[in-house]
């Protein structure tokens, strides 16, 4: 294991959870968390809609079904990240994720070898001998892919209890029970920093970026998997797009990654699509059909034995790699 605290293993249960809406209360005002820029002179982007009732122990899940849910969303006009205006403090967003239901463990396997399949031409054997750090780690099945491409030794931060419960006994001694902090490593120790779906979810990206950087050994590689706001399919669907949800603080696009990742002085930055591939009922979860028409897709692909087959579609996520110079 690297630098730092002992794994926490998931024989120690979560603390009791605060009735969901309480993550609603305290929300506190933000300036653009990619460049600094004040909320003041941001653009409106989507006005904030959110139904207390319908939080629950999935609110904070990953791959739920959409809620369509969010806090007041504006657009920086210095970077073009899209950004909620006020939001839950750092630690009611940890209690939030710590509490948080987990039932994507098909899913997780999917997109673990997605992402796997995307970066493992950009790893050389320099970053295999390294230390690898997945920031988000779920219940570890992407910590799996690392271990099955070479990669040395890997270590898996994931909040949520339920979702290291979940992991496989095997890779349980990996994972750490909590939010990243940089101080559980040495600078320079790591080789590869992983963080997918996970940088639209956290209270400061910019210190997570920078923060990576520091613990990166010079060549190093950072990798993050985000939605792209600005993807025709997300543009169309509005609102209805998935991607706009009460768990994301910020989202993205390639212009306001690049201006992150530079800003933190990371050097070659590539950014490109990915087709993401899960099942088809995983699709049909996703879409935004009304009333009783989704229930009623989702059975008859079960009934017609369609459900678990593979379907692999570019929904607007972006894969970034950036090196650490030296």
């Amino acid at each position: 294991m690297p630098d730092g605290e002992p794994p926490v293993t998931p024989d120690h249960p979560p603390q009791a959870a605060p009735a969901p809406a309480a993550i609603l209360h305290g929300l506190q005002g933000r300036d653009c968390p990619v460049c600094g820029t004040s909320e003041r002179g941001a653009a409106p982007f989507l006005s904030a809609s959110i139904d207390p009732a319908r939080i629950g122990t999935l609110s904070f899940a990953s791959r739920k079904p959409p809620e369509y849910m969010s806090f007041r969303l504006v657009r920086c006009r210095t970077c073009e990240t899209v950004f909620a205006a006020e939001a839950p403090s750092a630690e009611a967003l940890a209690q939030a994720y710590r509490d948080a239901g987990y039932d994507s463990a098909e899913e997780a396997r999917y997109a673990a070898r997605t992402y796997a399949e995307a970066l493992a031409p950009r790893l050389s054997p320099e970053h295999r001998r390294g230390t690898a750090l997945e920031i988000g780690a779920g219940s570890g099945v992407f910590l799996q892919e690392l271990l099955d491409l070479g990669v040395t030794e890997v270590v898996g931060i994931e909040p949520s209890h339920e979702a290291v419960a979940a992991a496989p006994a095997a890779l349980r001694p990996h994972l750490r029970i909590g939010v990243f902090e940089p101080g559980q490593h040495r600078p320079g120790s790591l080789s590869l920093v992983c963080c997918f779906q996970t940088l639209e979810h956290v209270p400061d990206p910019r210190a997570l970026t920078r923060a990576a950087f520091d613990l990166l050994q010079p060549g190093g590689l950072i990798a993050f998997v985000t939605h792209d706001y600005q993807a025709p399919l997300n543009r169309m669907l509005g609102r209805r797009s998935p991607i706009i949800d009460i768990e994301h603080m910020q989202l993205f696009c390639p212009a306001s990654l690049r201006r992150l990742l530079g800003d933190a002085g990371f050097g070659e930055i590539g950014i490109a699509a990915i087709r993401n591939r899960y099942p088809l009922r995983y699709w049909l979860r996703l879409l935004p059909l009304p009333g009783p028409i989704k229930p009623a897709s989702l059975a008859a692909a079960e009934a017609l034995g369609l459900g678990q087959r593979s379907l692999g579609l570019n929904v607007g996520n972006l894969l970034s790699v950036a090196r650490k110079p030296g």
